[in-house]
């Protein structure tokens, strides 16, 4: 059993898979990779293949936090549907294996992209990358839950107050200093919600271009990551989750968008990327949009305070991140009132 968040026990992972895997075969090689914080994730090299694992990092965890079995179960729901996925081979809840529940994937060769501002790429095929993540988002959002078994994915009625319920409570177990900023922001996402207008759908709940594999010679999504935060909830949710992070300065640790001539630079402006998103739905404009940017910041900061947390606990999967993205959670409780003020979109 392994109780690390860097390593694994690579004997208990190959006597596991050479029993549940068909076609499996050590030995095994194991690397892990250096993005996600949440569930550390592994490259795994055998002679004949490679795959991807993920895991519940070991310890005391917040409730309903790192639900790896919920990622296996929806990106498995996935698999015929338009919205691009990595095929899931094997689920085991059995801590005992490595000392915490785990699933295996395929491992797909692509292209992430870390910077949203797409440095890599020469401009005329920037804009391409973008409507390619916009037309996903779409398509997640048209996917027909009842069809695809998911419809029991995520509890009945009103999204937002379910997640500002939950993220308030998350974000509260995990808090180490008063953020005057992060208190008003809740009271106000409570006081100033929207009626529900009935949308109902599969949302990610992290929806960005770092969590997206893209094929290495076209403008074209191979497989949308880290699906930890999935339920069915709110379209706009994920939307606005998009526009959110590029209202953070550019660079590595904001990762934005804010203060770039886009024209320039080749990049679709914000009411694009929702027109089209829009057009592509068959919507019309969407009303009180700052709200929605409002609530992904809030939900952003609980989730990075619970992250810095467990940096100082001693069982975050990347600590020196960990504790450098501490440092911005009073930033983003301030952009969130910010965007419900309507200042920022």
């Amino acid at each position: 059993m392994s109780s690390s968040t860097q390593t694994i026990n690579e004997a208990a992972v190959v006597a596991y898979l050479s029993e549940h895997l068909p076609g499996f075969e050590g030995p095994l090689e194991t690397t892990k990779f250096d993005v996600g914080q949440s569930n550390p994730t592994f490259l795994m090299t055998t002679p004949s293949k490679k795959y991807v694992l993920r895991r519940k990092p070991p310890g005391m965890l917040l409730k309903s936090a790192h639900a790896v079995d919920r990622e296996f179960r929806v990106q498995k729901a996935l698999a015929d549907s338009n919205v691009p996925v990595a095929e899931m081979y094997v689920l085991c809840e059995d801590d005992d294996v490595i000392g915490s529940m785990f699933y295996v994937m395929e491992f797909k060769e692509g292209r992430l992209f870390g910077d949203p501002r797409l440095g890599d790429l020469e401009k005329p095929h920037r804009r391409g990358v973008m409507d390619a993540m916009n037309k996903v988002l779409a398509n997640l959002h048209m996917v027909d839950i009842d069809a695809v078994g998911l419809s029991d994915y995520g509890p009945p009625g009103n999204y937002f107050e379910r997640q500002i319920g939950r993220w308030s409570k998350q974000y509260r177990a995990a808090e180490t200093t008063a953020i005057a900023a992060m208190d008003t922001l809740m009271e106000r996402l409570v006081a100033e919600a929207p009626e529900d207008d009935g949308q109902r759908s599969l949302v990610h709940g992290d929806y960005r271009i770092d969590n997206m594999l893209f094929h290495k010679d076209r403008e074209e999504v191979l497989a949308v990551l880290d699906w930890e935060l999935s339920t069915i909830g709110h379209p706009y949710a994920d939307l606005a989750s998009v526009i959110m992070q590029w209202q953070m300065p550019p660079g590595n640790v904001g990762r934005g968008l804010a203060g770039l001539d886009r024209a320039a630079e080749g990049l679709m402006t914000d009411e694009e990327f929702i027109a089209q998103y829009c057009e592509r739905r068959g919507l019309g404009e969407i009303p009180h949009f700052g709200y929605y940017v409002a609530f992904c910041f809030f939900r952003m900061t609980g989730i990075i305070q619970g992250v810095y947390k467990r940096a100082l606990d001693g069982n975050a999967s990347n600590p020196e991140r960990a504790r450098t993205m501490g440092e911005y959670v009073p930033t983003f409780a301030e952009k969130g009132l910010l965007a419900l003020d309507g200042k920022l979109v």
